[in-house]
C-alpha cells in the first residue's frame, strides 16, 4: 500500500473534504441532524400542556349529526356548549370556504357575534386569492424576503369571516424528510401581505391585543412576539421549533367539564378519511393537535432554539476535532487515543444533550460523532498498515536469517530494531568448509550438484543457528557468518553461540556419513566464535542495505575461523567468549596468538563438551591438569619437557591429537630457531 494513501497527509485530505461537505450541508446531512434533534426530544421529560385541550370530532359524532360538512348550527351549538363548559378561548381548526347548503350560517354567525371564535384558513399552491382575511402586523426590519410565500390561498366566506375573532393561516411547512418539526409563525401570499399562523392568531386573540409583532435582521427573522405573552425566539424563516416533549390534553365528549375549564379549546376533525394527519418524529399526528403544542410552546416561552451561527460553529468544531485526532493518534496509537477519543465524543455529547435539556438549544451531535469516528477508524487503519507494513517489511529482511519466533518479536516491538546502527556487545561466528577446492572439483561437469551439495550444507547448520536465536548475516559461497544479541537482546549469547557451534559438529557428522554412503566426499569446517562491541544495523545505500555488522570483535572472530585449522581443532573460541561459557561448557586454552593484522595478542580456547560431564570424568580432569603444565613448560621455552608432555596428551587424548601434532611442530621448529629469551609465549600468526 502506497504510503501516501496511510499518511497523515491524506487524513488531513478526508476532513478538509468532511469539513466542506458538513459547511456545505447536503440533503443526507440535514437529515441526519433533524433526526439527532429527534432524539434529544425523545428523551426527555413528557409533561402535559396547561393552557390548550383537544376537542376531537370522532367516528361516533358524525353517526349522532349526520356526515360531515354538519350544518352549521351543529357547530353553533358545540361552540356554545364547550363555553357553558368553561373553555376560555374556541377554536375551529377548520374553515367555512362556501355557504352552508342547509342553511345554518346564521346560527354559527349568532353564536360567533356573542363569543370570540378562532377559525382558520389556508395557504395554497395555487393563486386562488391573493386576498385573505388580514389581521394585525408590525415588523421591525423586512420579514418579506425570509417569510415562506404562497401565491394564494383559501379563505372563509365573509359573513362569518367579519365576526370572527381571530383568522389564522394555517400551513405545515414539513422539512426536507417530510417530517414536520417546526411551524412558521406567519406567511406571505402574494408580493405585500403577511398573516399569522393560527398559534400567533390564537394567542393574539386571547389576550385581546390588536396585533403581534416581528422583528427581523439582515441575517433573518429572529423574534416573534404577541403582547402578554414571552417573545419567542425563531429561526431565520419565521418558524417555531416544536417540543414534542408536551402532550395535549384532549377529549370526545362535551360531559367532561373538568376538561375544558380556563382553556383553551381547539376542535379537529379526527375521523377516518376527513382529515389528513401530518407526520412528526413520534408518528402521525392530526393538524390541531400540531397547533396547540405550537401554542403550548409559545406561552410556556421556553421555545426551542437553535443559533443562526450554529452551522459554522459545528463546522469548526468538527475541524477542531479532526485536527486533535490528526496529532493524538498517530504519536498515542490506540491504547492511549481510545480514552482521550472517548472521553472527547461523550463530552460533546453530553454539553449538546445537556444544552438541549437544560436550555432548549440545539447542537448537533451526530456529524461530529460519525466524522470524528470516520477520522478515528482511517487513522487507525493508518497505523495499522504501516505497522503491518513494518512487519512485512521485518520478516522479508530478517525472516531469512532469524527464527520465527524471533522475527514475531521484532513484529511485536519493532522499536528493538534500531535503523542506522548502534554499539551494541555481540557474539560472532564465522563457519567455513575447509577443503572445499577438492570438493568441488568432483563437480565439474555437475554445477548444480555443488549447488545441492551446499544447500545440503547450509540448511541444518542455518536451522541450528536460529533454533538458538541466532541471527544469519550472510552466505559467503560456502561461508556462514552469523551473530547473537541483534537485533533483539538475546539472554546469555556468548552460551548459545557457543552450543550452537557443537551442535553443528554433530549435524555435519550426521550429514558426512549421508555424504559417505553415497560415495562423496566428507565436509570439514572450521568454527571461529568472538565476543565483543560492534556497530549493527542496516548497513548499505540508500537503494540496497542489509542488516550487518561492523567492528573489530567481528573481524577477530573471521581470523579465528582461519586458525582453526592451524591448531587442529574445529572451534576456536575467543578469550570473552570462553570466559563467558566456562561454567557450563568445557573450555581449554589453546594458545595466546596476535593474529594477521594485529599486533595485540589474545588467548583462544577450543570447547570439547558440557562442563558437569568433563569435570566428572577423572581421566578427562588429569589430561587437564597436564595440558596446563604443557602450556606453562611451552611458554617457558622447556621445550624437552614440553615435548613429553605433548606427546603422552597426544597418545592419551586422541581427540586433541592434531592439536598436538602441530604444537609438536613448532617446538621442533623452535628448537632450531629460538624466539629469544624476550619472547612473550605468543604466536605472530602470519596467514588468515
Amino acid at each position: 500500500m502506497s504510503k501516501w494513501l496511510t499518511s497523515a497527509w491524506m487524513v488531513l485530505i478526508t476532513l478538509l473534504i468532511l469539513t466542506t461537505i458538513r459547511y456545505w450541508d447536503p440533503v443526507p446531512v440535514e437529515i441526519l441532524r433533524l433526526k439527532t434533534f429527534d432524539l434529544y426530544q425523545s428523551t426527555g421529560d413528557r409533561k402535559y400542556g396547561e393552557n390548550v385541550t383537544l376537542y376531537d370530532i370522532e367516528e361516533h359524532h358524525l353517526k349522532e349529526h349526520g356526515q360531515w360538512p354538519w350544518k352549521r348550527t351543529v357547530l353553533a351549538q358545540l361552540v356554545a356548549d364547550l363555553y357553558n363548559q368553561g373553555a376560555s378561548l374556541v377554536v375551529l381548526n377548520f374553515m367555512f370556504p362556501e355557504e352552508d347548503r342547509l342553511g345554518g350560517d346564521a346560527d354559527l354567525i349568532s353564536v360567533m357575534q356573542q363569543v370570540p371564535v378562532v377559525i382558520t384558513q389556508t395557504a395554497s399552491a395555487r393563486a386562488l386569492d391573493e386576498q385573505a382575511t388580514p389581521r394585525g402586523l408590525s415588523y421591525q426590519g423586512d420579514p418579506f424576503p425570509w417569510l415562506f410565500r404562497f401565491p394564494g390561498a383559501v379563505k372563509n366566506i365573509k359573513p362569518i369571516a367579519d365576526v370572527a375573532a381571530g383568522v389564522g393561516m394555517v400551513a405545515t411547512i414539513p422539512e426536507i424528510d417530510g417530517v414536520v418539526r417546526r411551524m412558521p409563525t406567519a406567511i406571505r401570499v402574494g408580493e405585500k401581505t403577511i398573516y399569522p399562523s393560527l398559534p400567533m392568531e390564537v394567542m393574539r386573540v386571547a389576550v385581546g391585543s390588536k396585533s403581534f409583532q416581528i422583528k427581523a435582521t439582515a441575517a433573518g427573522i429572529s423574534k416573534v412576539r404577541v403582547r402578554g405573552f414571552p417573545v419567542v425566539d425563531t429561526d431565520s424563516n419565521g418558524r417555531v421549533w416544536l417540543d414534542y416533549s408536551i402532550r395535549i390534553p384532549r377529549s370526545s365528549s362535551i360531559e367532561e367539564p373538568y376538561t375544558f375549564e380556563g382553556k383553551i379549546v381547539i376542535v379537529g376533525l379526527v375521523a377516518d378519511g376527513l382529515t389528513q394527519p401530518v407526520a412528526t418524529p413520534f408518528g402521525p399526528a392530526d393538524t390541531h393537535e400540531i397547533n396547540a403544542r405550537m401554542i403550548e410552546t409559545m406561552i410556556a416561552g421556553t421555545s426551542i432554539k437553535r443559533w443562526d451561527i450554529a452551522n459554522l460553529l459545528e463546522t469548526l468544531d468538527f475541524f477542531i476535532f479532526g485536527i486533535i485526532l490528526i496529532v493524538l493518534v498517530p504519536r498515542l496509537g490506540m491504547k492511549w487515543t481510545l480514552p482521550v477519543v472517548l472521553f472527547l465524543f461523550s463530552t460533546g455529547a453530553w454539553t449538546a444533550m445537556y444544552a438541549f435539556n437544560h436550555y432548549k438549544i440545539l447542537f448537533d451531535l451526530s456529524y461530529p460523532l460519525l466524522g470524528g469516528l470516520l477520522l478515528y477508524m482511517q487513522l487507525l487503519f493508518n497505523k495499522y498498515a504501516r505497522e503491518y507494513a513494518a512487519k512485512m517489511l521485518i520478516k522479508k529482511q530478517f525472516g531469512t536469517y532469524l527464527s520465527p519466533a524471533m522475527v514475531m518479536i521484532l513484529q511485536k516491538n519493532p522499536e528493538l530494531l534500531k535503523l542506522g546502527g548502534e554499539t551494541k556487545k555481540l557474539s560472532i561466528l564465522f563457519a567455513d568448509i575447509r577443503g572445499f577446492t577438492p570438493i568441488s572439483e568432483q563437480y565439474k561437469t555437475d554445477p548444480q550438484g555443488l549447488t545441492s551439495l551446499i544447500n545440503r550444507f547450509l540448511t541444518p547448520m542455518t536451522d541450528f543457528i536460529m533454533a538458538r536465536d541466532g541471527t544469519i548475516d550472510k552466505y559467503m559461497g560456502d561461508c556462514i557468518m552469523a551473530f547473537w544479541n541483534a537485533p533483539v537482546n538475546v539472554e546469555g549469547h556468548e552460551l548459545k553461540s557457543v552450543e550452537s557451534a557443537l551442535g553443528m559438529v554433530q549435524t555435519l557428522k550426521k550429514l558426512n556419513d549421508e555424504l559417505e554412503s553415497e560415495g562423496l566426499m566428507p565436509i570439514k569446517i572450521g568454527i571461529g566464535i568472538n565476543t565483543g562491541e560492534v556497530v549493527v544495523g542496516n548497513m548499505g545505500s540508500n537503494n540496497r542495505f542489509d542488516y550487518s555488522i561492523l567492528g573489530d570483535a567481528a573481524n577477530l572472530a573471521s581470523r579465528l575461523e582461519g586458525q582453526s585449522k592451524g591448531y587442529g581443532v574445529t572451534i576456536i573460541l575467543g578469550e570473552e567468549t570462553a570466559r563467558a561459557v566456562d561454567n557450563e561448557l568445557y573450555c581449554i586454552e589453546l594458545d595466546k596468538i596476535a593474529v594477521k593484522g594485529k599486533m595485540d595478542a589474545i588467548s583462544i580456547f577450543t570447547v570439547l563438551g558440557r562442563a558437569d560431564w568433563v569435570l566428572h570424568n577423572t581421566d578427562w580432569f588429569a589430561l587437564d591438569q597436564q595440558h596446563d603444565k604443557f602450556l606453562t613448560l611451552y611458554r617457558d621455552q622447556s621445550w624437552k619437557v614440553a615435548e613429553k608432555f605433548a606427546n603422552d596428551l597426544k597418545d592419551s587424548w586422541p581427540d586433541m591429537a592434531d592439536y598436538y601434532d602441530i604444537m609438536l611442530n613448532r617446538i621442533a621448529e623452535y628448537k632450531e630457531n629460538s624466539p629469544g629469551e624476550d619472547w612473550d609465549g605468543v604466536y605472530r600468526a602470519t596467514t588468515k
